[in-house]
């Protein structure tokens, strides 16, 4: 971040930890619920907000002073729209059995509120830079949930990573005994993403006290 003043870097970090879109503002958790049984639709699910909500960022500073007030929001739904098109076209291409896993749920990017927020909060009243880390770094928080879920859940759920065996090979049945790790079906339903999220939750109010809402 040496390249980055201070007040910069924090648009990047601040969403990592402190103001994370998921933990802290309980933003985008469907898709948290939804598409985290398995790592590598986490990690696409991840790359392809950075993109939209980089990207998207950008455009709608550039168009901050063009766009009139009365339509704004219908802009900016056509701004994500046409991003969220490209990332579905290009899975289909290069990856179709994981756009088929991700299924509605890449669509249903047009509608994340993270997205949706920070061009309005941030994107209408900023320049291009840092409208720029603003949305990656907002990205880049909701994507380092949803790979932390994703992590969890595989791994718990059936014993692999990306689809790999790590928890030994598959069970297989010797005599009386079973070797390897038998899968753990709760983790792969959506109760258990919102399982793993709240002790996200909790670890981070543990360590950082400002963070708990006095009631």
């Amino acid at each position: 971040m040496a390249l980055l003043s201070k007040k910069d870097a924090n648009l990047i970090l601040d969403p990592l930890a402190d103001n994370n879109p998921i933990t802290i503002q309980v933003l985008g958790i469907c898709s948290a619920l939804a598409i985290t049984a398995e790592l590598k639709a986490s990690l696409v699910m991840s790359i392809s907000v950075i993109f939209v909500m980089g990207v998207g960022n950008v455009v709608i500073s550039l168009m901050r002073n063009l766009i009139p007030s009365k339509i704004r929001i219908i802009a900016q739904l056509i701004v994500v729209a046409t991003l969220v098109i490209v990332v579905d076209q290009v899975l289909k291409a290069f990856a179709y059995e994981l756009s088929k896993t991700l299924s509605v749920f890449v669509g249903l990017i047009i509608t994340n509120c993270i997205i949706m927020g920070r061009f309005e909060a941030f994107a209408l009243g900023n320049g291009v830079w840092r409208s720029f880390l603003d949305g990656v770094g907002n990205a880049l928080g909701y994507g380092l949930i949803l790979v932390m879920v994703g992590f969890f859940r595989e791994l718990l759920g059936a014993g692999t990573l990306f689809g790999i065996p790590v928890l030994g090979d598959p069970i297989a049945k010797t005599g009386l005994y079973s070797i390897g790790y038998e899968n753990n079906g709760f983790m792969i339903i959506p109760p258990a993403a919102l399982i793993v999220v709240g002790v996200i939750i909790w670890v981070q109010r543990s360590r950082n006290r400002a963070l708990i809402e006095e009631a």
